[in-house]
């Protein structure tokens, strides 16, 4: 039913290939509305070289990092690869409502899609850079279950992976596991910031409405620009989902329990900045490629709040209608839900910081629709096709 309902506004707009543009009528938007539309593009937005990696944007570590990505031998049970969590015909997610590695896990997994534009990694800001939130997954018991050692032995005992490997770091000595286990990190990271997505019925709509071009913009659904107008305005998710991205990139709390089973709860912000204060892989590490040190401002100058607890990241909105379930325990399945809860939020489990941001929007069941029309036009047609399937240079080939 969903993907019928997405190929429907795909087509409505003009974005599928052969489609037919459907004229609607074009709402005349306030000039304040038409600030607030601005700044959700343009899109794509760019991505610049990540300095505390030194093969960010290096074709070669791209090359390593997209064959490591797809190998579960990087596990301690030789079953588990990174794609098996972040699936590419998935959107780069799993579609379980919490992941699961060699061992249950107590999130939903996020989805990989545009990851090198995010300041923090995880739902709990853990890792500053996306190279060592790899290695989080890598050595996790729960995720990857592998070893510095076990990662070098891979590696290593592989003639294909081997050369690819020398083609882009400098060999470490033989005893030094760990700095192959970093060398691994930044070369996935390298093939992740590739992982982007581009346009979709929203942007063209966008486009179209700064320009004045009514013509175009007609081809954009009547309930997704309700929705908009609903978005920028009265609903005030702008305020937390905003910019080319549709996120600020930070931790809130939205009211979502952080209960996770009996006795047990998820500190969510509060325990992640703990872990990422005495994460050895942190940009404050011995790791971090940036010599001038500007990477690691952040983490710098990041502490642990009573404020923090239960906070979670604010995820794009780019794709949302094909990474459900969500939050970040995966309790909502649809987005109908997602827009429900904040129509109807109980301000009574929200802490000071929320409140401050969040009022129950009391939407009607038609505004329900129409905001959830929105939403599905923020989808890229081709976010779900993956990758192209790994090409091994001639120079490492048959090896």
């Amino acid at each position: 039913m969903r993907a019928r309902r997405l190929a429907a506004i795909l087509t409505g707009t003009g974005l599928l290939a052969g489609a037919t543009a459907i004229a609607q009528p074009v709402l005349d938007f306030a000039p304040a509305e038409v600030r607030r539309i601005r700044q959700h593009g343009p899109w794509p937005a760019p991505v610049a070289r990540d300095p505390s990696n030194r093969v960010s944007g290096d074709a070669r570590a791209v090359a390593l990092g997209r064959r490591l990505f797809f190998e579960p031998r990087l596990s301690a049970t030789g079953t588990i690869a990174c794609a098996t969590c972040h699936a590419p015909e998935r959107a780069w997610t799993d579609g379980r409502r919490r992941g699961a590695g060699l061992a249950p896990l107590d999130r939903n997994t996020p989805s990989l899609l545009d990851a090198a534009l995010h300041r923090w990694f995880a739902w709990d800001g853990r890792s500053d850079s996306l190279w060592s939130q790899g290695l989080k997954a890598i050595l996790d018991p729960r995720e990857m279950g592998a070893s510095a050692r076990h990662v070098a032995a891979v590696v290593g005992a592989d003639p294909t992976l081997r050369c690819l490997y020398d083609r882009v770091h400098r060999p470490p000595p033989e005893a030094d596991a760990e700095a192959v286990l970093v060398d691994v990190g930044k070369a996935l990271a390298a093939f992740l910031e590739t992982i982007r997505s581009g346009r979709t019925p929203f942007d063209e709509f966008r486009d179209a409405l700064l320009r004045g071009d009514r013509r175009a913009a007609a081809a954009y659904p009547l309930a997704a620009q309700r929705g908009l107008r609903t978005f920028v305005g009265p609903g005030r998710c702008s305020v937390c989902h905003l910019g080319p991205q549709f996120t600020n990139g930070e931790f809130h709390d939205v009211g979502i329990p952080f209960l996770v089973a009996p006795g047990r709860v998820d500190g969510g912000r509060h325990e992640g900045i703990k872990r990422l204060r005495a994460d050895r892989f942190n940009l404050l590490g011995p790791y971090n490629d940036d010599v001038i040190g500007a990477a690691a401002t952040k983490t710098r100058h990041v502490e642990p709040q009573h404020a923090n607890f239960g906070q979670f990241k604010t995820p794009s909105l780019r794709n949302v209608a094909l990474t459900a379930p969500y939050m970040h325990d995966g309790r909502l399945a649809t987005l109908r839900d997602v827009v429900r809860h904040y129509s109807q939020l109980d301000m009574e489990r929200i802490h000071t910081h929320g409140e401050q941001l969040l009022r129950p929007l009391r939407l009607s069941e038609a505004e329900i629709d129409d905001l959830v029309a929105f939403l599905e036009t923020l989808t890229d047609p081709r976010a779900a096709s993956g990758p192209a399937p790994p090409a091994v240079p001639e120079a490492c080939a048959g090896r």
